[in-house]
């Protein structure tokens, strides 16, 4: 099926998708998504199949041009079989990647995570499924299943036919798949886990910053590119955790159709307990939370909810030894570090600065995970110096929402922990096609010599 039919498709999708807003909006929130976090991954999804999204995927996808008197085409052709497997977190929005992958050319199956099934069903049953009928797509370019995630990879990667498998999930779980997959002649499509840091400069606009940073606490941090520690200059840090504090501490508990609620049910309430007494005993400040609430805030030690955490620690070398900042967490937990502020300068002295955004960058940089990133300063060079130098994730965002999503600006993908050896970020109409070169010479006849055909 042409390239432009297979877009036309994922176009009429994105039309589909915003007339019936408000009913996807309603079955995430069945599903148990705070209407504002659902709002946020409806935003996402139509994101990820905005037409400027989709005409970046068409300049992509196919290049032509003349060269030596020959046309020459670079063009990416589908994979195959795609088997996804979707995050539990976050559903829905995962399993859209279905959508640039099918506009990609591949066939698609689907696993809907069996605890959390509905909106993936609803979206692929009511709009994908009709959608992709109504435009020629042959019987079987789409499956969706609804089994248990481990014997379904496990007949994946048994499977001549299947080509890619494209995996949201852990890091450890992501690593042994990816091995078996490269024993299998698959290729491993890998969405693990995110320990995303926000750093803010001497000059940030230090609301929106806090605005950022607060947004940690979107389904209760249950979110793989939510920010999970802030890097702060120390000579804003007391104002900004002033400003953070107060908006955590207004933090509400209540039911998903609450439109002011962001915190849903804690899944990882023990390993957050567990977290938060390391921190302290490494010498972290709990500024508030961490007790187990029911939905009405009342403190009970057998409550779904727990009171969001805020923790303070001074110095990177300390920071770097706990797993509030070393580790991915998977709960509504945020830690402020605090650099040891630079030795005043003498008269001759470089700017002391300087020294601490080389420190800052060069954590960033050694964060073993590899989601993203966000950066908030005012200073063209330190923006630079950030954008040149910060190697570590596959989204950088500057003087912007973390979590916020852009057309063409990929959603998902990174790098170590977060996306395994070949992780970058992830346009999944690109990670689940291959480049093809092709040229095509005159058809009159040419000098048998490869040295006279070659010349320039």
């Amino acid at each position: 099926m042409p390239l432009e039919r297979r877009l036309e498709f994922a176009a009429a999708f994105h039309r589909l998708l915003r007339e019936r807003a408000e009913e996807v909006v309603g079955a995430l929130v069945a599903e148990g998504h705070p209407v504002r976090v659902a709002r946020w991954s409806l935003s996402a999804a139509l994101d990820l199949t905005h037409p400027d999204t989709l005409a970046h995927a068409r300049a992509a996808m196919r290049w032509e041009g003349e060269q030596r008197g020959r046309l020459v085409r670079l063009v990416r052709k589908p994979d195959g079989v795609v088997g996804l497997s979707p995050a539990r977190n976050a559903p829905m929005l995962t399993a859209l990647a279905a959508v640039p992958v099918l506009a990609g050319g591949n066939a698609v199956v689907l696993n809907a995570p069996p605890t959390v099934p509905l909106s993936t069903a609803y979206l692929f049953h009511r709009l994908v499924a009709p959608l992709l009928a109504g435009h020629g797509a042959p019987p079987g370019v789409l499956s969706v299943l609804c089994a248990p995630d481990r014997p379904t990879l496990r007949t994946w990667l048994a499977s001549p036919d299947c080509d890619d498998v494209f995996f949201f999930g852990g890091p450890q779980q992501g690593a042994d798949l990816a091995r078996a997959c490269l024993e299998s002649g698959k290729k491993p499509v890998l969405e693990l886990a995110g320990n995303d840091a926000l750093v803010v400069w001497r000059d940030a606009d230090l609301p929106r910053a806090a605005d950022a940073a607060a947004e940690r606490y979107h389904g209760s941090g249950q979110l793989c590119f939510a920010p999970k520690f802030a890097l702060v200059h120390p000579a804003v840090a007391d104002r900004f955790a002033a400003l953070l504090h107060e908006r955590v501490a207004a933090l509400r508990i209540g039911p998903p159709e609450d439109p002011d609620v962001v915190l849903t049910p804690v899944v990882k309430r023990a390993q957050c307990a567990d977290v938060l007494a390391d921190a302290v005993a490494g010498g972290a400040e709990l500024l508030c939370g961490g007790e187990s609430v029911d939905v009405d805030g009342a403190p009970t030690p057998r409550g779904p909810f727990v009171r969001p955490v805020l923790l303070r620690v001074r110095g990177l070398e300390r920071a770097a030894t706990l797993r509030a900042v070393a580790e991915e967490t998977f709960f509504p937990l945020m830690c402020l570090v605090v650099p040891d502020a630079p030795d005043g300068p003498g008269p001759d002295a470089p700017d002391p600065d300087e020294g601490l955004l080389d420190a800052l960058i060069a954590f960033v940089n050694a964060n073993r995970y590899g989601l993203r990133n966000s950066l908030w300063a005012r200073d063209p060079r330190v923006v630079d110096r950030f954008a040149d130098e910060v190697v570590n994730g596959g989204v950088l965002k500057v003087n912007d929402s973390h979590i916020g999503t852009l057309p063409v600006l990929p959603v998902i993908g990174g790098t170590g922990l977060s996306g395994g050896a070949h992780g970058e970020a992830n346009v999944p109409i690109l990670r689940t096609t291959r480049l093809q070169g092709i040229s095509i010479g005159p058809s009159s006849p040419e000098p048998s010599d490869p040295a006279q055909r070659t010349a320039p």
